[in-house]
């Protein structure tokens, strides 16, 4: 579904990707690996067309994305549940997800989309009318997630869904994202809990200094010496 290959990315001198590849099979989910500072939030940013590649090529589902505004990616299909959920604190849970209703592609569905978070996620339902801003961590997460499903997308990327939340959330968050890719959606989840990604994840890249140094089934690298010694202190 997509394909990103020989991606560079700079921020000024620094380069933040350097010819990165990667492949996102249909209803997969791939986990991105790595340590803070390794490119994973930018390598999300510039699929989404947030910030552009001076080289290589990203295709989503047969066409060239590369040098799409964000826009436009994201009505083709690609969603962002971003790290720290940047909801709007002074809009309501409604308003918040109203917002994920605006682009051309979901206008057309908007109610039967919303019926569809509401079910998901019932603690939206109660807080329907209360500004998001009051919510707890757990519940700004499911917001964040159900106003990206507002957009109906086909591919989301996940990016640090579980940060700062309690134990007990985060396995409700990432049991979500396991039931969502269930349901036919394809995921990317870039997750700092590398032993739960890479378990959820059929397939798994990292990436170190802008780089995909291993890439494998979750399995296999859950197995590597390497990774285990590198990122579950094992």
């Amino acid at each position: 579904m997509l394909w990103v290959h020989d991606v560079d990315v700079f921020y000024g001198d620094a380069q933040a990707l350097d010819r990165v590849s990667l492949e996102v099979p249909e209803r997969a989910i791939v986990a991105i690996v790595g340590a803070n500072g390794a490119g994973k939030t930018s390598l999300i940013r510039t699929i989404a067309g947030m910030l552009p590649p001076a080289a290589g090529t990203i295709r989503f589902k047969d066409r060239d994305i590369t040098a799409l505004p964000s826009h436009e990616v994201c009505n083709l299909g690609i969603g962002q549940v971003a790290e720290g959920r940047q909801v709007f604190p002074s809009l309501s849970v409604a308003e918040n997800l109203a917002m994920g209703a605006m682009i051309p592609r979901a206008r057309p569905h908007r109610a039967r989309n919303l019926e569809r978070v509401l079910t998901m996620f019932p603690r939206l339902k109660e807080r329907h009318g209360q500004a998001a801003g009051t919510l707890s961590g757990g519940e700004q997460q499911m917001l964040a997630i159900g106003r990206c499903l507002m957009g109906e997308p086909e591919l989301v990327m996940f990016d640090e869904p579980s940060l700062g939340l309690a134990p007990a959330v985060v396995q409700e968050v990432l049991r979500i994202i396991r039931d969502l890719a269930a349901g036919g959606l394809t995921c990317v989840l870039v997750e700092q809990n590398v032993a739960v990604s890479l378990k959820l994840a059929s397939r798994a890249y990292v990436l170190e200094n802008g780089r995909v140094t291993l890439s494998g089934t979750g399995e296999e690298l859950l197995a590597d010496d390497g990774v285990r010694k590198a990122y579950l202190g094992l």
